[in-house]
């Protein structure tokens, strides 16, 4: 029964792999949704070690696990061991969600990728602005920028153009976003209507300081742009910042994280979950920790 405060026989089990994994939302994220849903489950954090995705993909199979999802390093090596993936994890190459359906000795176990899906839904959500016939700059061409770059092209975007200093890298990054996709320098991000900051750059900085690490020149933003940072710590990073003095919208990337894990939810329980309550409840957690690290 849901709500007897132990978990029992039935409960559904779902869970997060990564190393490390102590600093991961997804619990709390999570938590909020199975709340919302009334189902019987609980979701909890494993720390898996580099080099054993195999083995826990194999395990969480084993102990009939409702669902996983996957963090780094795991995103490419968890794919030895499933039987199936979804068109856009094949075409990443990377997994962040695993479903598992059949019965217990034939379980089959499918990889998901919802993080670019995630970003436009928070996009939309947060911004009330759809990829569809707007011009896209990604910094980065690392896997989140590559997941980004292939659901604004699915999405409609009229051009991605991936900003990065390894031309090989944003090339096969650009690539996924077929004829949309292109490569392309600093100098496009004044003539694009979305900046998306899909690098590390800022990640860590202490809260409000203006003074921190940019990826990019702040002179090349002007007004009528929006300019969304997947970094959620700080919420307020030092290009965000700097971007709204210079009369950008802006976005960080807490949203895109609920809603990958809303999207989650629903490939494993085919509940839609209350994003609004998912990112309250990352919020409070991420207050929490704030106050007790200070």
């Amino acid at each position: 029964m849901a709500g007897v405060g132990y978990a029992s026989a039935t409960t559904s089990v779902f869970a997060v792999i990564g190393d490390p994994v102590r600093h991961s939302l997804s619990p709390a994220l999570h938590a909020a949704a199975i709340r919302a849903s009334g189902i019987d489950a609980t979701y909890v954090a494993f720390e898996v070690a580099a080099g054993s995705a195999v083995e826990a993909i194999r395990g969480a199979t084993a102990l009939g696990l409702a669902g996983l999802s996957v963090t780094m390093p795991h995103k490419q090596s968890v794919i030895a061991a499933l039987d199936a993936l979804d068109p856009v994890a094949a075409r990443l190459d990377a997994v962040n969600c695993v479903s598992f359906a059949g019965p217990v000795h034939e379980r089959v176990a499918r990889g998901h990728n919802t993080d670019g899906d995630g970003f436009v839904d928070a996009l939309q959500h947060e911004l009330a602005i759809h990829p569809a016939d707007h011009r896209v700059a990604v910094l980065g061409a690392g896997g989140a920028a590559r997941s980004v770059v292939l659901a604004l092209a699915e999405a409609g975007a009229n051009e991605v153009i991936v900003v990065n200093r390894n031309h090989e890298r944003a090339e096969q990054a650009a690539e996924l976003a077929g004829p949309r996709g292109r490569v392309g320098s600093v100098d496009d991000v004044s003539g694009a209507d979305v900046v998306v900051n899909a690098t590390s750059v800022g990640l860590g900085t202490a809260e409000g300081n203006r003074n921190g690490p940019l990826p990019l020149d702040p002179a090349w933003l002007h007004s009528g742009q929006v300019v969304a940072d997947l970094i959620y710590h700080p919420a307020a990073t030092p290009l965000l910042l700097a971007a709204a003095e210079r009369g950008c919208r802006v976005m960080n990337g807490l949203g895109m994280l609920a809603h990958q894990a809303a999207r989650q939810f629903t490939i494993w329980t085919g509940f839609v979950p209350p994003v609004t309550e998912m990112l309250a409840a990352a919020r409070a957690e991420l207050a929490v920790r704030a106050h007790d690290a200070g």
